[in-house]
């Protein structure tokens, strides 16, 4: 029996397109919310992957704004109509003054 331990290899295979300082995707899910305008802006956020560190900020900018303009676009939409401030008719009226 050998007590030999087998050497390393030396040379390590590199792919020749690999950059470590490249983007990475970060492959982050994205789970569709049921608003069009919300999930274009969820999907946008896919667009910082491509990009070096410095461009994510003005993909998170366009981002939020586009999900602020998304919520303002909600309380804009008109709902069903208000109750109206009214008194209960069914209760009965004082009767101030009157004798019995």
């Amino acid at each position: 029996m050998s007590d030999a331990v087998p050497e390393p290899s030396q040379e390590v295979p590199v792919d020749p397109g690999y950059d470590p300082a490249a983007p990475a995707p970060l492959n982050v899910p994205r789970t569709p919310t049921g608003n069009a305008e919300v999930d274009a802006q969820l999907e946008r956020l896919g667009d910082a992957d491509h990009l070096a560190t410095d461009g994510h900020i003005e993909v998170y900018e366009d981002v939020h704004l586009g999900l602020r303009d998304a919520l303002t676009a909600l309380d804009a939409r008109p709902g069903p109509p208000a109750p109206s401030p009214s008194y209960d008719q069914r209760a009965p009226s004082p009767s101030y003054g009157t004798r019995s």
